[in-house]
This record gives structure tokens, C-alpha cells and sequence, in this order.
């Protein structure tokens, strides 16, 4: 059965989607309906899934079913419709990666990039000014998802001396390890590789041009995503993955490569602020006052660390500045869920009024 061969000690070609005790666990709950597939891939609409690993191979068809009105993304474990013809249920993830939509009028709307991620990897370059502040919302992002981050610097073909760059985002990745790789000469290539031991589930984000894709293929052993070389001048690239993809490793593990990401927009937070800036934190819980704000309060140790050079200026300034926009996206998501309910109302309200007149 194929639940059974999915759960056993030696692992079948079917094992390597990724099944778990907590997936199991997740269609226990909704009583087991249906043959659960894993999403390797959306396409407007439309979900592409597969039961079995001949299916991702394409020895065997893949699922192909309608996801609209589904709240899906790659690396889900769904339930198809009895008709076989939509996304039915969606099994509890263990993580997700989840952004603010970029969408215009959709500043209020979750739009998740990627599900069931075990090592998110934060893919910066070399080559290009390193992006202190963007990685901050990046650890943001992660922390929030439930992966592991690791951050990685690509490109070091490039350069003669990648260190410079690499302490830099090690100063603001607060012992989130920082990887150096290239997809073009492969150092490092084998030791993000080990993170995929025991069929686990990679996922890589950056921005354009960073280098993700070469390192997805360096990863995967075959060219399964284009690439294309940056603009000249600004090393910024153009977007070469057009569609997130859940791509099999040799061996065993998962890889999701994902779109570049050119906004890196925060939802909704639970302790990823916290943990991005445990530094600054840290220093909080040693303020005189406990409403400090951190300003010109007497006996502020944020302010005494910056006094005393221990405590980037800067760090503050992000931290406020990411406080700011969870605050301001909370207001619009209350906003949205306000004008949600009167619409609900005025449309029950008709049926109401008329209900009342029949009953006099």
C-alpha cells in the first residue's frame, strides 16, 4: 500500500517525496481520505502533484488538478477531489515561508512562497554590495517559517578574498551560520548538499541575479533550471525561474528554487523580529525603565551600547523600522477583515428584510 511504503525503515523510491510522522499524523486528523500527493510545482490555477517518485521523474503521469480557491504552494501535501479534478484538503505544513502579496491592493494578503521546507538557505552574492538590511527581513522571513536558515554567499569564482563580505552578513546573521559557495568551480556545493540527508526539503531565496539557479543545477546534477547571464554594470539578473519547483536530488533530498525575490515584504510576525534581532533585544532587557523607547531615556542600554560603539546605530533604526510595518500591515489586515464583514452583511441583509416582511 502506498501509505505503508511510504513509512517504512528502508526507504522506497515513493519515501523520497518526504513523508512523515507529522503528515501522517495531519491526515489522521481529516480521516484519512483520499491518497495524499506532494505539489511539485503551481501554474496558474493549476497544481501539479505527485503520489509516487516515478511521477516527479515522469516515468509515470503526474496530478494535474485545479487549485483555485486553494491556499497551496509548492511542498504541500494535498488530498485530491474524489473526481480527481481539484486540490480537496491541504495537510497541516511543518513550516512555510510566507511574505506579504506584492500585488497592488493586496497589501493585506499572505502569499506563501514555499511549504514543508526543512533549510531555508539566504542566497547573497558576491560581486555586489552585500545587503545587510535585506538579510534582516530574510531571518525575519525564515525564523517566522519554521525552517532552519543558513545564509550562503555565492559566487566566489569572482573574487580573490570572500571574507570581507562574508563578516559582514555574519555580523547581522547572529550565529545563523554563513556558507560560502559557487555553482560555476562548486565549492561548497557538498556541504549545503549534506543538509539534504534523510530526504529532507531545501529551499533557496534571493534576489535576482544572485546566483540561485546555478546552484540549484550544481545541486541537482542536470541544468533543470535556466539560467542567464546578469546585466553587465549592476550584476543584477534577469528572472530566470519562472515558477517555484519541487526538483529531486540525486540520492535523496528536495530542492525548491523560487522566483527572485526583488521585494522581501513581512507578514505577519510571530517571534522572527525577536530572533533576527536578539542583539538589540538582549540589550532591552537591561534598560532602567521597562516602557523605554529607546531614545533619550535615562539609563537606556541600547543607547549606552551605541555610546559605547558596541551596538550599531543602524541595527536600531531597522529594528524600528520593521516594527513600523508590522504595526501598519496589522491595521490594514483589520481594515480588510472590517470591510469583509459589512460586505457579508449587506449581502445577508436583503434575505433578512424580506424574511421579516413575510413573517408580519
Amino acid at each position: 500500500m502506498y501509505v505503508q511504503s511510504l513509512m517504512t525503515a528502508d526507504p522506497t523510491p515513493e519515501a523520497r517525496l518526504g513523508w512523515s510522522d507529522e503528515f501522517d499524523a495531519a491526515w489522521d486528523v481529516l480521516g484519512r481520505p483520499g491518497t495524499p500527493a506532494r505539489v511539485t510545482r503551481l501554474d496558474r490555477g493549476w497544481s501539479t502533484a505527485a503520489h509516487s517518485f516515478s511521477q516527479v521523474t515522469g516515468d509515470d503521469d503526474p496530478v494535474r488538478l485545479r487549485n483555485i480557491g486553494a491556499d497551496i504552494a509548492v511542498g504541500d501535501w494535498m488530498i485530491p477531489s474524489d473526481d480527481g479534478e481539484r486540490v480537496e484538503h491541504v495537510l497541516e505544513r511543518t513550516s512555510a515561508f510566507t511574505r506579504r502579496a506584492s500585488f497592488d491592493g493586496m497589501r493585506a494578503v499572505s502569499h506563501t512562497l514555499a511549504a514543508n521546507i526543512d533549510v531555508v538557505f539566504l542566497i547573497h552574492a558576491l560581486g555586489m554590495t552585500p545587503s545587510p538590511r535585506r538579510l534582516e527581513r530574510e531571518l525575519v522571513l525564515a525564523f517566522d517559517s519554521g525552517a532552519e536558515p543558513i545564509v550562503v554567499l555565492t559566487k566566489t569564482d569572482l573574487v580573490d578574498d570572500p571574507e570581507p563580505a562574508r563578516e559582514a552578513l555574519a555580523d547581522v546573521a547572529l550565529g545563523v551560520p554563513v556558507l560560502l559557495a559557487s555553482g560555476i568551480s562548486g565549492e561548497g556545493v557538498d556541504d549545503i548538499r549534506a543538509f539534504s540527508s534523510g530526504n529532507r526539503t531545501l529551499a533557496f531565496l534571493g534576489a535576482s541575479g544572485v546566483g540561485k539557479s546555478t546552484l540549484v543545477n550544481a545541486l541537482v546534477g542536470d541544468a533543470l533550471q535556466a539560467t542567464s547571464a546578469v546585466r553587465e554594470g549592476d550584476q543584477r539578473g534577469r528572472h530566470t525561474t519562472v515558477a517555484a519547483e519541487l526538483v529531486p536530488m540525486p540520492g535523496e533530498g528536495w530542492v525548491i528554487d523560487t522566483p527572485g525575490v526583488r521585494a522581501v515584504s513581512l507578514w505577519l510576525s510571530g517571534n522572527g523580529i525577536e530572533r533576527a534581532f536578539a542583539d538589540v533585544f538582549d540589550l532591552m532587557d537591561g534598560c532602567r525603565f521597562r516602557d523605554c523607547k529607546h531614545d533619550q531615556e535615562p539609563g537606556c542600554a541600547v543607547q549606552q551600547a551605541i555610546a559605547d560603539g558596541e551596538l550599531d546605530p543602524v541595527r536600531l533604526t531597522a529594528l524600528d523600522a520593521l516594527i513600523d510595518e508590522e504595526e501598519a500591515l496589522e491595521k490594514e489586515q483589520k481594515a480588510r477583515e472590517k470591510a469583509a464583514d459589512r460586505r457579508s452583511k449587506d449581502k445577508r441583509r436583503p434575505e433578512a428584510d424580506e424574511y421579516d416582511g413575510m413573517r408580519e
